[in-house]
């Protein structure tokens, strides 16, 4: 299996040295930013990552402040106090994308988010009992009990809250693929899934990089090399909410 220090150099030697890459890695939440996220922010971008899914990405960015407003703020103990009517009336409002299962899925993880939160003292902490190493495992977890947050969904929710974690975008899968890891170009099955993890976790040990960085390291390794000014522009629409 390829050391990720050949992976990097690599990386600094298309993106034109070493500070030029650090310039492009997203920041990672410290734990005390971490847990200091409110629920209301977590659920937003739950929703945010639900409502990009099969969706033009820069269409649900410039209508956010709109999602906002429709959904109080996404305050979760409001959103519960909905009513049938309410939630279906948003299919008529124009300030949000007027998807049913999307919007549903934002009903059902209301009560996901409020009764995690209830039982840890809040849904980041339920989220930071999960480390990087296990994002496998956490992954799942949303799966299973959340609303449309399986796959990539629930990676980029990660992604926006700051949570340490790697999305597995075609340049990420590619870059483990010639690393030597035998995986699918789209890797599902819980053997796959595991195996990427393993690798992750060698990576973290083998440098002491968050995964955020690994995963984003290994995805300019590889691929199509695009300006760092136009990875910044785009980047910049798609900002975690710790920033």
């Amino acid at each position: 299996m390829q050391k990720f220090a050949e992976i990097k150099a690599r990386a600094i030697a298309r993106k034109g040295g070493e500070q030029a890459l650090q310039d492009l890695l997203p920041p990672v939440a410290s734990e005390a930013q971490f847990l200091a996220l409110p629920d209301h922010r977590i659920l937003a971008m739950m929703c945010k990552a639900i409502n990009q899914a099969g969706f033009n990405w820069t269409v649900i960015s410039n209508k956010w402040p709109q999602f906002e407003e429709a959904f109080l703020g996404f305050d979760p103990d409001r959103l519960a106090m909905l009513s049938a009517e309410q939630w279906e009336a948003y299919c008529s409002d124009v300030r949000v994308v007027r998807h049913w299962p999307k919007i549903q899925a934002l009903m059902e993880n209301v009560s996901f988010v409020r009764e995690y939160s209830q039982q840890h003292g809040s849904f980041a902490r339920f989220l930071n009992s999960y480390p990087a190493a296990r994002q496998v495992e956490l992954m799942a977890f949303l799966k299973t009990h959340g609303s449309r947050l399986g796959g990539q969904t629930g990676q980029w929710l990660l992604r926006y809250i700051g949570k340490d974690a790697f999305v597995l975008t075609q340049d990420v899968v590619l870059a483990l693929q010639q690393a030597g890891l035998d995986i699918p170009d789209q890797p599902t099955a819980k053997r796959d899934l595991n195996k990427i993890q393993q690798l992750f976790n060698d990576w973290a040990l083998e440098t002491g990089l968050p995964y955020t960085h690994l995963g984003k390291i290994a995805a300019y390794s590889v691929g199509v090399n695009y300006e760092s000014q136009l990875i910044q522009q785009e980047s910049s629409k798609f900002k975690a909410v710790i920033e």
